[in-house]
């Protein structure tokens, strides 16, 4: 097949031109699918750098636009079902953003499983399976170089191409630059369809990725870049320094600016109210968990002073008045906690955290309250104490025990995460891990259920006879042997008939809100 779009190289633009973007706006694209249920961090963090050092952009959160757009389109098929689904579509819609919908699961549940099945069907025209919460194409596999080069060549053939090539026009005149921040799996082949559109509509313009995706991919050992006739530029981790440079906003000393939301629809999410997500560090400050991607990609920690870290959320929360404020750092730091205690942001927030000795202070946990938490996310990963130590998690389960116990009487709701199937768990230690959930089951409000996926880089990787897991250039993780004979089909056999059924944790698996699961938990909690 004769290929359509130009050939251009990955090296930065001559600096005559480089020197003439600062004096034009750039688009920042987060692109469809995500979660539509909070803005995009990533772009408001890169918008607020820009502005702070003179440079215009303008900022579209395609996800939502796109979600919204294409949930408007009436479904192909003309059953009794659509009908009704396409006419309680604004309903629903409004209750997802109405606070007593989530004052009743059965009304959430209902809204939530119509609307995803509106999209799927929606996208069935182009072979896609769209949703709420993530998107599929088996002809474009996000795994694939050549698949997301092929959805560039073929941008038509997305489902989202009738609302994007009318919306981007709209949005271009003047723009020199765009960036599209992709960060999960489920974005990969809407980005590169958008790609491949610009690349046919305005071969002109520079085209930048960055994102969590991007940047995993940019760290892999070896990596030899496929898209450089595509993409101008590939940026790995934090963008707002390589972004600057790149746009030639001038040298010298970088000052810290606030992530600028206010050029994203802020009342058009689908939750009860503004969520303001929020990152105080990049990487962990733990970084010590076996086979941990942050360790595999080499990802540095990279906090924000705490100084900082809470100028910046006291800016955000009384511009924007939020209902809730989403922490989005890896596992938020003892002295951020602290911090927060000290200095509460004025309204109810949650995050990630870890199992450790403040959180065993009853104490510590009623001031956490105070300070307006109301959700923890919390790794416990397994309930063997030799899992555990194995895995280097620097987990007590006398300590987690202790720090269950004091966010339920704190009332501080968990969402409890488990891994199965690591190298050093087995059957035995899994069991385990159910008999310490059960008997905490009071002080779990929700659970994820993961099993391991081996990162395919990672320093242990080699030690375990490791062969083809997903097919594609761009997979991250790999097959492995596992040394107990626990292969990845006996551990969904045990979760699906054993651990899921336990009546003490169905009924937690049942609280678990369809979907959107942890960003809309804290709306749960009945707090």
């Amino acid at each position: 097949m004769e290929r359509t779009l130009p050939d251009r190289k990955r090296q930065s633009p001559l600096p005559e031109f480089r020197a003439s973007l600062i004096m034009r706006d750039m688009l920042l694209i987060h692109p469809p699918i995500a979660k539509p249920c909070e803005p995009p961090a990533g772009i408001a963090r890169l918008a607020g750098a820009l502005h702070a050092h003179g440079v215009p952009c303008r900022l579209l959160d395609a996800n939502l636009e796109g979600l919204l757009w294409l949930l408007e389109q009436p479904p192909a098929a003309d059953d009794t079902w659509s009908r009704r689904a396409l006419k309680n579509r604004p309903h629903h819609l409004a209750a997802l953003r109405e606070p007593a919908t989530y004052r009743s699961p059965a009304r959430y549940a209902r809204a939530v499983s119509d609307l995803n099945r509106l999209l799927a069907v929606a996208g069935r025209e182009w072979g896609a399976v769209a949703g709420l919460a993530d998107y599929q194409q088996p002809r474009f596999s996000p795994l694939s170089s050549a698949d997301l080069l092929a959805a560039a060549e073929h941008p038509d053939q997305n489902p989202f191409h009738p609302w994007f090539s009318r919306r981007l026009p709209e949005l271009l005149e003047g723009v020199a630059t765009v960036g599209f921040s992709l960060n999960y799996l489920s974005q990969a082949v809407c980005t590169f369809a958008m790609v491949g559109w610009l690349r046919q509509r305005f071969p002109g313009v520079t085209v930048v990725l960055g994102g969590g995706l991007v940047t995993s991919w940019l760290r892999r050992p070896g990596w030899r870049n496929p898209f450089g006739g595509l993409v101008d530029h590939m940026i790995a981790g934090p963008g707002e320094e390589p972004l600057l440079a790149l746009l030639g906003a001038g040298e010298g000393q970088r000052q810290p600016a606030l992530p600028d939301y206010d050029l994203l629809p802020l009342g058009d999410y689908l939750s009860p109210g503004l969520i303001l997500p929020y990152s105080a560090a990049g990487g962990c400050w733990w970084n010590h968990c076996s086979f941990c991607p942050e360790r595999a990609e080499g990802n540095p920690y990279r906090p924000a002073p705490v100084s900082q870290a809470l100028s910046e959320l006291r800016g955000l929360t009384e511009k924007h008045r939020p209902v809730l404020l989403h922490l989005l750092d890896n596992a938020v730091s003892p002295a951020l906690l602290q911090a927060l205690v000290d200095d509460p942001p004025g309204v109810p927030w949650y995050g990630f955290a870890r199992f450790d000795g403040h959180l065993a202070e009853p104490g510590f946990c009623q001031a956490l309250r105070r300070s307006g938490c109301i959700m923890l996310k919390l790794g416990l990963e397994s309930g063997d104490q030799g899992v555990l130590d194995r895995l280097h998690k620097g987990i007590d389960l006398g300590t987690a025990s202790r720090v269950l116990e004091n966010l339920r009487r704190a009332g501080i709701a968990v969402y409890c995460y488990l891994l199965f199937g690591t190298p050093a768990e087995d059957e035995a230690a899994a069991r385990r891990t159910l008999e310490f959930v059960v008997r905490h089951h009071e002080a779990v409000g929700f659970l994820n259920l993961a099993v391991f996926n081996m990162p395919a880089w990672g320093e242990e990787a080699g030690e375990y006879g490791t062969e083809p897991f997903y097919e594609g250039d761009l997979t991250l993780y790999t097959a492995f042997r596992h040394p107990r004979g626990w292969d990845r089909h006996r551990v969904r056999c045990f979760l699906d008939r054993e651990f899921s059924r336990h009546p003490a944790v169905a009924a937690i698996l049942r609280r678990d809100p369809p979907l959107f699961t942890s960003n809309h938990a804290p709306f749960f909690t009945g707090r």
